[in-house]
């Protein structure tokens, strides 16, 4: 399994032969300015929310790549309107799909499209493929529900929001990492906006007093699991 870092939230997955996007807001983000869209594959697009910040490129690679959109029932079925493909979950929902088993899991957030309609409920993804374990938490505040994920599934690796401000902070990604059993971690969400500039030496460090390995990655960047 192969992850690519595309700036703020945007993630790319190669499972099992298949390109797995997540979140694509990439053309917006001038941090994210060498990332050429056209040239991103995608089979699946999954997203967390609908908020503009997650959801600015789907349209455009969807229609691009004939990708399945997969989010909640509202996100799936907005995009299923404008004659893209979708599949629509649910919290606690899961779903075998070609690359591997996707569950949709609780997130504490905020969910509406840039038009201010209803974006359904925010949520979670728990990948399982190629025998590895991967929990994308979306945007999301500390909660008690991320102790459910361990009593299902073993991580490889969680992907947590740490910029503060709209989600968890760090120290709160500490304690996540705690809930979820999962000392490897990825960040997300930070660096983008004013309100989510972190200091990257000292949110590794508060990692790394506990034990644990906080990755922050360059754009484009990959990790291999």
């Amino acid at each position: 399994m192969k992850i690519t870092f595309y700036g703020h939230s945007s993630i790319g997955i190669e499972v099992s032969g298949k390109h797995v996007l997540i979140d694509p807001y990439i053309s917006a983000n001038p941090n994210a300015s060498h990332i050429n869209i056209n040239e991103l594959k995608a089979d699946y697009i999954l997203l967390t929310h609908a908020h503009s910040d997650h959801i600015l490129d789907v349209e455009y690679i969807a229609r691009r790549t004939n990708a399945v959109i997969v989010s909640n029932f509202e996100v799936a079925s907005h995009f299923g309107a404008k004659g893209l493909q979708f599949h629509p979950m649910n919290h606690g929902g899961s779903w075998n799909f070609d690359f591997g088993k996707v569950k949709y899991v609780n997130a504490v957030h905020s969910s509406s499209f840039p038009d201010g309609s209803n974006g359904g409920n925010p949520g979670g993804f728990v990948i399982e493929g190629e025998h590895k374990n991967i929990y994308i938490s979306g945007d999301t505040a500390l909660t008690m529900d991320m102790k459910l994920i361990p009593l299902r599934t073993k991580l490889d690796l969680a992907i947590f929001p740490i910029g503060d401000n709209f989600t968890m902070d760090v120290e709160d990604a500490i304690l996540a990492s705690d809930f979820v059993d999962c000392d490897k971690i990825l960040g997300v969400h930070y660096d983008t906006f004013g309100y989510i500039v972190i200091n990257h030496e000292q949110a590794i460090r508060k990692f790394f007093d506990k034990g644990k390995d906080l990755m922050l990655l360059k754009i484009g960047e990959s990790i291999e699991l």
